[in-house]
């Protein structure tokens, strides 16, 4: 898997996990503490998400982190 597909099948999970729950960009970057436009850059593939992002995601969705993988 290269680091491309890496950051679009991870941002298509949390663009996902985000529309499930019914929440802006913004409100889910309010309630990790981020920014809306990182988040938009993850859910992208522009970004990749860092460990501690992708626990705070994860913890946020209820989800095990390897949920992304």
């Amino acid at each position: 898997m290269g680091i491309r597909k890496l950051r679009n099948d991870i941002g298509k999970k949390v663009r996902a996990l985000r529309l499930e729950k019914g929440l802006s960009q913004e409100k889910l970057a309010e309630y990790i503490n981020m920014s809306r436009e990182h988040i938009s850059c993850i859910e992208r593939g522009k970004n990749l998400a860092s460990t501690e992002t992708l626990y705070y995601l994860a913890k946020f969705f209820e989800i095990d982190i390897k949920d992304f993988f």
